[in-house]
């Protein structure tokens, strides 16, 4: 991925693997998150509150390249393929300790209220976010 908005580290721990000693494959989807909301704290960007809603996932795929094992290190790396009204829609790449594509995918959040309501994305946020576009 050329220019990623946002990079993770990390590494596979022992209850993420499943009986043949593999990463099992939905907890690619919570790295993913993982990197995506520290990605919205760096931008002072709200992740979740009860009061004020949050980003929910709508629609998520994945393809899986290489397998990770326990305790093997990875990254994660970020873009938006996609700004819309109420959403965001993600690509990310899980590259392996060799910079080796693990796995890749998009998925897309929507901005909601406390109520689970879609909403515009507010001015602060869609700034934040068109800012870290750019610079990227």
């Amino acid at each position: 991925m050329e220019n990623p908005l946002y990079r993770q580290v990390g590494q596979v721990a022992f209850g993420d693997t499943d009986a043949s000693g593999w990463m099992h494959f939905p907890n690619v989807f919570t790295y993913v998150e993982k990197a995506e909301h520290a990605f919205l704290h760096s931008l002072g960007l709200l992740v979740f509150d009860r009061a004020q809603g949050g980003w929910p996932r709508v629609k998520v795929s994945c393809d899986f390249k290489r397998p990770f094992h326990f305790d093997d290190p990875y990254e994660i790396l970020l873009t938006i393929s996609r700004l819309g009204t109420t959403s965001v829609t993600w690509d990310f790449e899980v590259q392996n300790a060799t910079g080796e594509i693990a796995a890749l995918g998009s998925m897309t959040t929507v901005r909601v209220d406390q109520l689970g309501c879609p909403v515009p994305l507010s001015d602060l946020e869609r700034t934040a976010l068109e800012a870290a576009q750019k610079t990227a």
